[in-house]
């Protein structure tokens, strides 16, 4: 029934022998729902190894294989996915993000490249443990330097910010070629490929999803600002989307900064369309109103279907802004960096913030939009401000729903710490049925109850592609841009 020929045997991390066969008259779906499926990863590569040393060692001897019916079932499993690019098991010696260091062996496979650019590449894999789909961005690392990036992902652990699994070092083609390999959640949408749906269906996006996705994006700024990073890539691109569950989730940490005051910082930073005007004027001692600006653009731009400030260089931008918001003043030019005061610039009157929007805006969202992008950085509302605006209330209500009528995902699961960063917000931020919910199940005020500390279980919104509903792209997303960094940035 099953006849095979040895053609080559192959060691993966020193843990994962494979063979491969020519194997004739057999039902792969019968094998694999008999014998796969059943065992699991982890009984059939211990097959795996078993079977191949037969084979290896009846091969020197001369003699047929002693092998049993199902390791020869497994064998040619592993003969078929060999033959499939990327389905390769990987296994390798990986560091928890959180928590202390103790490594251990991380197996995944169905490995491709989803993106790419100078700071690495970007692949989707799927654990095989659990057959959870990752991101696993692998940048180079500079032996000098510890990596920024995977300093600051280790502290964050919150349900709007992409979660670092694991991280590994991995050699390179070249000699001493050492590469960081980040092991993130997977999520498989971006907030720009849903603006680009809309956009390019003439459409726009409905407000119950914008007051949902900026509700989300605020939460992750106020609680990595209180720590005191600053992300400075805010932009659609790294804002990621769970069509399953509603779920927004900041990503890519490539650019972000613990910010020391006194210390400078790079000027040059953040994506084009999203810079903040001081960091156009060269300042060098920005805070992380940096991050306030670019939400401001991103909620601007969700709700014009287009970016607000769409500029072809650095001066083209500073113009789209001016044509905007006026010419600053000299005191406005000052709090962005006192260099430039003495220069003139052309006296340009503000544009009314009700004419730079379509007439069915809600005021609301005009009036967040003018807290936020404002000249002067100490202006900017905070984050769980914005979240506490009026914009959102309806969020806070208590039977909302997505308009396909599923649940919101979790919104109030606040931290301990998230609630001390500005109290006084609390009570507007927790809204009375949830905190009585909470009191009642013993999770206190914070509303921490079996969903605790960032995570998001609740079920959410399934996606069709109408008006009324969220609507998605087919082709998966994840975002990540940068590297690491060293000096001055």
């Amino acid at each position: 029934m099953l006849a095979a020929s040895v053609a080559t045997q192959t060691k993966a991390s020193g843990m994962v022998c494979r063979a491969l066969y020519t194997v004739q008259s057999v039902s792969v779906e019968l094998i694999s729902t008999a014998y796969y499926a059943p065992q699991g990863y982890r009984e059939c590569r211990r097959d795996l190894e078993t079977a191949t040393s037969n084979v290896k060692w009846s091969i020197r001897a001369g003699t047929a294989p002693l092998i049993p019916t199902h390791a020869w079932c497994v064998l040619l499993l592993a003969c078929l996915y060999a033959g499939k690019d990327g389905s390769k098991v990987t296994t390798v010696v990986a560091t928890p993000g959180q928590g202390p260091d103790r490594p251990q062996e991380v197996s995944y496979t169905d490995t491709k490249v989803i993106g790419n650019g100078s700071f690495g590449v970007v692949y989707q894999a799927k654990l095989c443990d659990s057959a959870e789909m990752v991101a696993i961005k692998k940048v180079l690392q500079d032996k000098r330097f510890k990596n920024r990036e995977l300093q600051i992902m280790r502290r964050l652990e919150h349900c709007n910010i992409v979660k670092l699994k694991y991280f590994f070092y991995s050699s390179g083609d070249k000699k001493d070629e050492v590469y960081l390999n980040l092991v993130l959640e997977y999520i498989p949408e971006t907030v720009y490929k849903v603006t680009r749906h809309y956009s390019k269906s003439k459409q726009t996006i409905p407000i119950s999803f914008i007051k949902l996705y900026m509700y989300q994006l605020f939460r992750s700024l106020a609680y990595i600002h209180s720590l005191g990073i600053c992300h400075r890539d805010i932009k659609p691109q790294n804002l990621l989307l769970d069509p399953e569950t509603g779920v927004l989730k900041l990503c890519d940490f490539g650019s972000a900064k613990h910010l020391q005051k006194g210390e400078p910082n790079v000027s040059y930073i953040c994506s084009r369309y999203y810079r903040a005007p001081e960091l156009i004027f060269g300042a060098i001692d920005y805070t992380t109103k940096i991050d306030v600006w670019s939400a401001g653009c991103v909620l601007a731009e969700l709700l014009l279907g287009q970016p607000i400030f769409p500029g072809d260089s650095g001066v083209d931008q500073l113009v789209e802004i001016i044509k905007v918001l006026g010419t600053p003043t000299r005191e406005q030019i000052r709090e962005m960096n006192p260099n430039y005061t003495e220069f003139k610039f052309p006296q340009i009157k503000s544009h009314p913030w009700q004419k730079v929007f379509r007439a069915r805006t809600p005021p609301e969202a005009i009036d967040l939009v003018s807290r936020l992008l404002e000249y002067t950085p100490s202006s900017r509302i905070s984050p769980l401000q914005a979240c506490a605006h009026t914009f959102f209330e309806e969020l806070r209500e208590t039977n909302t729903r997505l308009p396909n009528g599923r649940e919101l995902p979790p919104l109030f699961n606040f931290t301990e710490h998230e609630l001390s960063i500005q109290p006084s917000l609390n009570s507007v931020l927790l809204p009375r049925h949830h905190a009585q919910e909470g009191a009642a199940s013993g999770a206190g005020v914070s509303g921490v109850g079996a969903e605790g500390a960032g995570t998001s279980n609740n079920p959410g919104s399934s996606s069709t592609p109408d008006n009324n509903s969220m609507a998605m792209s087919d082709s998966a997303g994840v975002s990540a841009a940068g590297g690491p960094t060293s000096g001055m940035a």
